[in-house]
């Protein structure tokens, strides 16, 4: 019987779209998983503790502290259970040092309605994404709605539906693309636009960390947003629409980006497909913590919304101790903070 030779397959080149992808740590990410709930505690009464509760000044019955009350709303948007089964685990965090008294749980509930605790879970959210400020250079603007009762459509269904937007509130994120982490974030009503928000958003981030690029879609797509991007030194990635002509009109980087969209589209895109970490990040929000407010006036659904994001923020925190040997100071981070706000 004739055994034939089989002839070694041509090696194959390796161009520049081959990735070596390493298998994905399983262990470590289960680690961080089931050791999630006690570091959340952890990270989150280390915020709460910068809170400078002196300025926090109310009439009347003397009021819990800032801290407390945000540690209170976190900890029931964590949970996502109702402020009666709440009690339960305030109790068990009392005993661990984290809070000093127990509350009613109608208390709770008001406490979102507390219009100062929208400015301080804002400066939260952005304090608690600075320890990812040596690993996050590529940013992401994007926004998502969160409908006003349980079982309404979702975002996704009524994008295009403008009439419905009333119906709705929108969170306006700017994420991280390599952890997902929101850099800052705004909260408007539904029927508010995207654009005008893309400059406070993006500003805020580039006080903070080194941002070299950032993306966003076509509803950010203007002369303004380039400019603004390119001053900060920072190279824009909006697509252009149909209608849109080179003609820079001042804006200098509108002329170059329509160049670089038109004779290297395929690089461009790989450089704007960045923007799916922000539609990743609010799937990652909405998925964990619900896709719709409980809660009935515009500053308690705002103040909602941003305890939603706060604690996807130490969420995403908490895996990437586990997963890039994360060192988390915010002692440190928040004078970094006032420092880079004194400056601005």
């Amino acid at each position: 019987m004739e055994i034939t030779q089989r002839k070694p397959e041509p090696q194959r080149r390796l161009d520049e779209w081959d990735m070596i992808v390493k298998p994905f740590d399983w262990k470590t990410y289960n680690d961080s998983q089931t050791k999630e709930k006690l570091l959340f505690l952890k990270l989150l009464d280390d915020l709460c503790n910068l809170v400078d509760d002196d300025k926090y000044t109310l009439t009347g019955r003397k009021p819990k502290s800032l801290s407390h009350q945000i540690f209170c709303i976190c900890l029931k948007i964590y949970l996502n259970t109702s402020s009666r089964r709440l009690i339960s685990e305030i109790e068990l965090c009392r005993r661990r040092g984290h809070l000093d008294a127990v509350p009613h749980f109608n208390s709770v509930l008001n406490y979102f309605n507390n219009p100062q605790i929208k400015r301080t879970l804002t400066y939260l959210i952005e304090l608690s994404s600075l320890p990812l400020a040596q690993l996050e250079e590529k940013f992401a603007v994007d926004s998502t709605g969160f409908s006003e009762r349980k079982y309404m459509e979702k975002w996704s269904d009524v994008r295009q539906k403008f009439s419905l937007h009333r119906q709705y509130r929108k969170a306006h994120c700017i994420y991280g693309v390599y952890s997902n982490i929101v850099s800052s974030a705004i909260v408007t009503e539904g029927t508010a636009n995207d654009s005008p928000m893309f400059a406070e958003l993006l500003k805020a981030t580039a006080d903070n960390f080194n941002v070299k690029e950032v993306s966003a879609d076509l509803g950010y797509s203007s002369r303004e947003n380039m400019k603004y991007a390119d001053e900060l030194g920072i190279t824009p990635f909006i697509p252009f629409k149909k209608n849109a002509i080179r003609r820079s009109k001042g804006a200098m980087v509108w002329n170059r980006m329509y160049k670089y969209f038109k004779e290297n589209k395929e690089d461009f895109l790989k450089h704007y497909h960045a923007r799916s970490n922000a539609e990743s990040g609010f799937f990652m929000i909405k998925q964990r913590f619900g896709d719709y407010v409980n809660c009935k006036n515009d500053m308690a659904q705002t103040n909602e919304i941003l305890a939603k994001i706060l604690c996807h923020n130490i969420c995403v925190l908490i895996q990437e101790i586990f997963l890039s040997n994360l060192d988390i100071n915010f002692y440190y981070c928040a004078e970094k903070y006032l420092a880079q706000k004194q400056m601005a």
